[in-house]
This record gives structure tokens, C-alpha cells and sequence, in this order.
């Protein structure tokens, strides 16, 4: 079978496409053909090297990126129970060792979900790392109710356009914060206002939010905390050093969760994300498609940092759209 591979830490040119062994499924495993698998930052830091500590200190140890895929399972190993050959499946491989940058992939029946029907393999794909982040940073994080004002700080990106459906699906009043030229976008997917942060700074608008969810960590904790209500939340995908200083000081009633997150891959949650699919109260946004054969020029296209949603790979010879 064709995989992108990497034998050594660096820049996305250190990208292979070659011949490997298909790989066969274990005990609780699942073979799945790949139709698409998603490009995410987690994939360009295990390629520079970033983790090594624990994905191999001087090569790594699994050569094929790619946790979120989508496609149609080929077998199904003795003691898996919940699919069959032929059902359509998504899931994130995060937690695992990952490899959807391949034709087939072996898989952990408890990472991998039906796919809605009505949901291509493409959009599929789009859903498992960044759709779980938004879900859990605002459903269990953030603790989002209906009727809340959320400011979602970074509402174009993968996450951040998951994050927008996701809290119009659970009631809240969402403002978007992004550039002039994804003003439409944030529109078109349920955003109630919009903040074109290159015209006003959301931090000094003197509004107040029930929860900020926030992926781009580009302001100071300070700023994040003026835009809360004393009793709001806030939450980000970034990695904000203010936050471990903050927890440091005495607790105040009255002052607002501010807490960073990683996302948990999660089976309960992609069904529940299938279900919002199902019914399009969530949509994924795509930005573009690339061949397996240009996972490296995809790679570079999402460090650019100015993908509208998401950014998805298609296998090659796949006649399945579906």
C-alpha cells in the first residue's frame, strides 16, 4: 500500500511517499481503508521533532502521521464487536500510533465510529481531534448552558468553526472573533455577532462573556479575564504561562475558571458529534483537499495559519466520495 512516511525529524520535505506492508488487524482491531485523513498542528510538531521525548528522542518510532481518518472497513480482528466489514467508520488515532497518512490503517475498535450517511468521507475525516476539542472545551470545560454568551476567540480554524455550531447547538449566543475576510464565514455557521479583531480588540469592548473559548492564545490572561463575568469561564486550546501563576494566588469567589486544555480522544463523544452531524446542526468546514501525494505541501498550508476550517487528504484511487 502507498503511506507518507517519515524516517527522520524535520520540515515537511523529509516526507516519503513509498510502498509499505499492509498492516493486518489484531484481536480488538479494526483494518481500515483510508478514503481521508485530516491534517492537524499535532502533525507538524511530531514531524519537526517537538515530542521526541516521546514519540523516539533521535528517529521516530511510527513513521506515518495522520489521527483522524474516515473510510470503509475492510476486516475486523476476532474479538471486535461493534463493526463489520463494509461499515462506513471515522475516529481520531491520537491516543494510538496514529498512521492515516496511508492507504490502510489498523485501528483500536474503541477510537472509531459510524459515519452519519449523510456525511461524506471528507467531512468525516474533518471531525475527530479538532470537533472533540471544541466539544469538550465547551460542554465539560466550560460548562456552556443554554442562553450563555460565548466568545469564541479564533472562530475560523479547525476548531474554532466546530466550536461555533457546537455552542448554537447547545443554545448559547455566540460571538466570533476573526479577520475582514472570514466575516462571512463565521456568518454563514451560526455566528450571532462578529468581532473583526484587525477593527476593535474584543478585551477592551467592555462586554462581558459566560464563557470564552479560546484557540490562538493571543492576549494576556489579564485581558482574557476582563472580557469574563466574575463568575465566567474561560478556556483555551493554547498554552498560556499566565494561567499556572494565577492558580497560584488566593481563590476568590467571585473570580472566573480560566483553565488551558488538551483534548481526550473519546468514543462517546465522536457518536455524540454523529448525531449533530446527522442532523446538520454541525457542519464541517473544509478549507481544501490534497492528494496523499502532497501531504507535504498540505503540512506547510495548515503551519501557514490561514486555513478557513479544515485541511483534509484524500487517498489515492478511492472511488468512494460518499
Amino acid at each position: 500500500m502507498k503511506a507518507v512516511v517519515f524516517r527522520k525529524y524535520g520540515s515537511p520535505d523529509v516526507l516519503q511517499l513509498v510502498e509499505v506492508e499492509k498492516p493486518a488487524p489484531q484481536a480488538n482491531e479494526v483494518l481500515v481503508k483510508v478514503v481521508a485523513t485530516a491534517v492537524n498542528p499535532a502533525d507538524n510538531h511530531l514531524l519537526s521533532g517537538m515530542l521526541r521525548f516521546s514519540t523516539g528522542l533521535l528517529k521516530p518510532k511510527n513513521q506515518i502521521l495522520g489521527s483522524d481518518i474516515a473510510g470503509r472497513v475492510e476486516a475486523v480482528g476476532p474479538n471486535v464487536t461493534q463493526f463489520k466489514e463494509g461499515d462506513a467508520v471515522f475516529g481520531d488515532l491520537s491516543g494510538h500510533d496514529r498512521g492515516g497518512f496511508a492507504e490502510y490503517v489498523v485501528a483500536p475498535e474503541s477510537t472509531l465510529a459510524l459515519k452519519p450517511a449523510n456525511v461524506t468521507f471528507e467531512q468525516a475525516a474533518a471531525i475527530p481531534m479538532t470537533a472533540v476539542t471544541a466539544l469538550q472545551g465547551l460542554r465539560d470545560k466550560g460548562q456552556l448552558q443554554p442562553g450563555q454568551r460565548v466568545l469564541i476567540n479564533g472562530a475560523s480554524g479547525g476548531v474554532g468553526t466546530f466550536a461555533v455550531q457546537i455552542a448554537k447547538a447547545f443554545g448559547g449566543e455566540v460571538t466570533a472573533v476573526v479577520s475582514t475576510g472570514k466575516v462571512g464565514l463565521v456568518c454563514a455557521i451560526g455566528a450571532d455577532h462578529v468581532i473583526d479583531y484587525t477593527q476593535e480588540d474584543f478585551s477592551q469592548a467592555g462586554q462581558q462573556y459566560d464563557l470564552i473559548f479560546d484557540t490562538v492564545g493571543n492576549r494576556a490572561v489579564a485581558e482574557y479575564a476582563r472580557a469574563l463575568k466574575p463568575m465566567g469561564h474561560f478556556v483555551t486550546t493554547a498554552f498560556l504561562p499566565g494561567l499556572l501563576f494565577r492558580g497560584l494566588r488566593p481563590a476568590n469567589r467571585a473570580r472566573p475558571k480560566m483553565v488551558n486544555m488538551m483534548a481526550r480522544p473519546n468514543q462517546d463523544d465522536l457518536a455524540f458529534l454523529a448525531d449533530l452531524l446527522a442532523t446538520r446542526q454541525v457542519v464541517p468546514v473544509i478549507d481544501r483537499c490534497f492528494p496523499l501525494a502532497e501531504a507535504a505541501t498540505a503540512l506547510r498550508y495548515l503551519a501557514e495559519g490561514h486555513a478557513r476550517g479544515k485541511v483534509v487528504i484524500m487517498m489515492p484511487n478511492s472511488s468512494e466520495r460518499e
